[in-house]
């Protein structure tokens, strides 16, 4: 390597077995500024992944990676390389500064973690859209619906999971009921524990714990099937042949979760009901009859059509979120369980939110 007339010329061998000699001559030339106008590579021999890594040291990724596209009397397999390495070490993050003070600290996370949540919501509303635009593809031609994964689908998420939904529903009817027993006792309207019971199970809770149950039960599951495919390389095989992963894959899940969460939101809601009909007829002296001529009296069908109306828009999401994570895992087992938590982490975490978002929509609304 050697500098003159404005020149610097590079020559010889940059391999590994002369790292250290050449680590030393970069060494002396460090904090130049180096333009593609100023550099030779006409002389360079050999030269390996250590060599190129001390020439991006010492020219500058971007003047290296344009030396490269733009030599054209080094090999080709020369500048392949050289472009490779320029292009790793550019996209390389820059080293956290040292000795921030607190405040700055935590405004570097919180602007950190606002950048990632920000980056998943874009992730997932591509995702959306490449799921609709694939819907409108297939639904209108009855030869390319996959009927047996849909029908598998639909016995994993939603028949399979009947029990557990009934069961947590019926509790937590029966807690409701227990909690508004104790409540209203005081001011003498025990008769209303009915109506708690009624009104929560109709509009949110049998939806909402249904909802939860499948983000916790169904994405991870989709999270982990898809992500080992992905480990296992059979998504590459599937687009090999020419096929689309999400028409093969996320369509039937997606469809079966959209027909099965319904299901169990009908399910939950009533479960709900026998346990705080139970509840009532145990404690309060409430029989079933009066029970059922209470919420026929004063329960309006409106409010079981604003808890089914969700059952849908939760079971896309949780699908689409569930089969996305799974397209995002990376070749290793840790990866795969690393998804698999942000699955079910981000699948109750929209399902709350959109709750809360639509709770206030219908009561703006009147309904």
């Amino acid at each position: 390597m050697e500098y003159k007339n404005d020149t610097l010329t590079v020559r010889g061998d940059w391999a590994l077995a002369n790292y250290q000699t050449l680590k030393q001559k970069v060494d002396d030339y460090s904090g130049e500024q180096w333009s593609v106008e100023n550099v030779d590579l006409k002389g360079l021999g050999r030269i390996d992944t250590a060599g190129a890594s001390l020439l991006v040291a010492l020219l500058g990724p971007e003047t290296l990676s344009a030396l490269a596209k733009h030599d054209g009397t080094l090999p080709q397999e020369q500048s392949a390389l050289l472009q490779a390495v320029a292009d790793a070490m550019q996209e390389k993050p820059p080293p956290e500064p040292e000795g921030l003070a607190p405040i700055t600290q935590f405004l570097t996370e919180t602007g950190k973690t606002v950048e990632a949540i920000w980056h998943l919501v874009y992730l997932l509303a591509g995702f959306v859209g490449q799921i609709l635009a694939t819907l409108f593809v297939v639904l209108p031609r009855p030869s390319r619906w996959r009927v047996t994964p849909f029908v598998a689908a639909v016995q994993n998420t939603g028949l399979n999971a009947l029990p557990i939904v009934a069961l947590l529903t019926f509790l937590v009817g029966a807690v409701v009921a227990f909690l508004g027993a104790t409540v209203l006792k005081d001011f003498g309207a025990t008769i209303y524990t009915v109506n708690l019971v009624a009104f929560s199970f109709l509009r949110e809770f049998g939806v909402l714990l249904a909802a939860i149950l499948l983000a916790g039960r169904t994405a991870s599951a989709f999270t982990a099937q898809i992500g080992a495919m992905k480990v296992n390389e059979e998504l590459d095989a599937i687009r090999t042949l020419g096929l689309d992963p999400v028409e093969l894959l996320v369509i039937p899940r997606v469809l079966a979760m959209m027909i099965s969460l319904p299901i169990l939101t009908f399910v939950g809601i009533l479960s709900g009901l026998v346990g705080g009909g139970m509840v009532c007829a145990i404690a309060l002296d409430i029989s079933p009859a009066q029970f059922m001529a209470i919420m026929g009296r004063d329960i309006e069908l409106k409010h079981f059509l604003v808890g089914m109306s969700k059952a849908p828009i939760f079971a896309f999401l949780i699908a689409a979120i569930g089969c996305l994570e799974g397209f995002k895992v990376g070749g290793s087992a840790q990866s795969v369980g690393v998804h698999t938590t942000s699955s079910v982490v981000q699948s109750i975490f929209m399902v709350i939110l959109l709750d809360a978002v639509a709770a206030l929509f219908f009561m703006e609304m009147g309904w």
